[in-house]
């Protein structure tokens, strides 16, 4: 029974295209980053470049629709910030590792990023309503940049979004299911956000521990002499081959900090900003809320000739009250399944990673300890 409703569920979700962000180029002081699509029914392939700027406008347009009903109960699949990496620092590494100006970004420094843009597009084109919007078609297939405007974002509007979340985050909801979601969401963000950066510094210990051992394991190679006398060389191979040992050492080291970025690191990230998701959503819902119930203190206070269209009002907000709440449960059951699948998929994926980078590298060191044990025996 529980296949079976999987399975609706997929089909309700199944996606009009498959999307792949494979690298970040640069292109003059900016990047754009190259997005490959594949519509599902007919099988015709797209490839079109945006830069950083053209999702956060296709962000825009998607949080801004006209005539959806209960469009603001939608948890809308989180845009991830602007990569902190300046492009000169991009540019020097391109310069230093590849000796060109301008060159496609291929290493780990880009692929955490274009992962998490992907990511955000393949969300957003399973989405039952978001895919339906036209701008999504034109982003995935039109090579011509969107016809777009800067989003305002001012100071004063930051300032008087501060002091209305402020004022309104803590309003007692009136309906039990959704006080016990801001609840939780409240106490679950800041518990995803703390595990995230021990994940990351768990990360970075991994990361140093790799620049440890290959520092540890070049001074072992260039201490090594080549000196004619026998003893001394027989030194010099035991400390060759330790060095080989100490460097693949280095290599585990770097291959598990990647597997736990890849994997847990990311979806731990993503879920962190999935929770700021929702809990938008939620406030928006709230504001509704007091809106409904100023409308009603409106029609107690209305007089006769006022009555019929303080009532009106109170209809309308009712109704759009109404919309929101029916559609942000649906998108609350959905989200919190979903969290629970990737989260145990991350895991599984982690695991067979992990096993898999265990297993080669004790291959290698058993066979490394064999000739260093014969060198000794010698």
């Amino acid at each position: 029974m529980e296949s079976d409703e999987a399975a609706g569920a997929q089909s309700h979700t199944d996606p009009v295209f498959t999307v792949n962000i494979t690298h970040a180029i640069k292109d003059g002081d900016s990047l754009t980053y190259l997005v490959k699509s594949t519509q599902v029914s007919d099988k015709v392939e797209y490839e079109v470049q945006h830069p950083f700027e053209d999702f956060q406008w296709l962000q825009h347009t998607l949080l801004t629709q006209e005539g959806i009903p209960g469009l603001a109960g939608v948890i809308f699949p989180p845009i991830p910030v602007k990569p902190g990496t300046t492009v000169a620092n991009a540019e020097a590494k391109a310069k230093k590792y590849l000796g060109i100006r301008s060159q496609s970004l291929m290493g780990d420094d880009w692929h955490k990023y274009c992962y998490a843009l992907e990511k955000y597009l393949q969300q957003v084109n399973v989405h039952p309503i978001l895919r339906k919007n036209p701008t999504l078609l034109n982003f995935l297939t039109k090579k011509e940049p969107p016809m777009k405007g800067k989003p305002r974002k001012g100071i004063f509007n930051k300032l008087t979004q501060v002091v209305e979340e402020i004022l309104k985050e803590h309003h007692k909801d009136i309906d039990d299911y959704f006080q016990a979601e801001r609840e939780s969401n409240y106490v679950l963000t800041a518990f995803t956000k703390s595990l995230t950066e021990k994940c990351l510094e768990m990360i970075h210990s991994e990361q140093r521990m790799a620049v440890a051992c290959g520092h540890f394991s070049t001074a072992l190679h260039i201490g090594s002499g080549h000196e004619a006398d026998p003893n001394d060389y027989a030194v010099t191979k035991m400390c060759i081959k330790l060095s080989e040992a100490i460097d693949t050492l280095k290599r585990n080291f770097e291959r598990v900090a990647k597997n736990n970025m890849n994997t847990l690191g990311c979806h731990l990230e993503l879920y962190s900003r999935f929770q700021d998701a929702e809990k938008e959503m939620l406030f928006r819902r709230t504001c509704k809320l007091i809106e409904v119930e100023n409308a009603n203190r409106c029609v107690e206070k209305a007089k006769h000739h006022k009555k019929a269209q303080a009532e009106e009002v109170k209809r309308i907000v009712e109704r759009e009250y109404e919309d929101i709440s029916e559609m942000a449960k649906k998108e609350i059951q959905n989200y919190h399944q979903n969290r629970v699948r990737e989260y145990r998929e991350a895991l599984v994926c982690l695991t067979e990673c992990q096993l898999r980078t265990a297993r080669e590298t004790h291959t290698l060191l058993t066979k490394q300890l064999a000739e260093l044990s014969q060198r000794f025996t010698d």
